[in-house]
């Protein structure tokens, strides 16, 4: 099994998605935007945070190169910068139900 050497561009972009997902706002929003774009406001009312949260948390996932924004008309919405993004936060839910397998009880568990 050959395993790849991780640079310091590979350190400094997995510390940036440890960054990302450090924070539950930041982390809910990831998980919002792997089902669909959204924009800011509704996914402020969705995770029950006031806009100019959600528009920090935003420019910060931004900031980290997770998500991009997309210009529609006045409005502007959001989505994963990269569709492995998806894949990988799927990955990392099941790796979580692996380690932890309490924390998602119930049949109204989403992940």
């Amino acid at each position: 099994m050959t395993t790849a050497t991780a640079t310091v561009t590979h350190t400094a972009a997995l510390a940036r998605l440890g960054h990302a997902l450090s924070d539950p706002t930041r982390t809910s929003i990831l998980l919002a935007l792997r089902e669909a774009p959204a924009y800011p406001s509704d996914l402020a009312d969705a995770l029950g945070v006031s806009r100019q949260v959600m528009s920090n948390q935003l420019a910060c996932l931004r900031g980290c190169g997770l998500v991009e924004s997309m210009p529609d008309g006045r409005r502007t919405w959001y989505r994963l910068a990269d569709p492995h993004l998806a894949t990988a936060l799927d990955d990392l839910l099941r790796l979580v139900l692996f380690v932890d397998p309490d924390c998602c009880e119930g049949e109204g568990c989403t992940c």
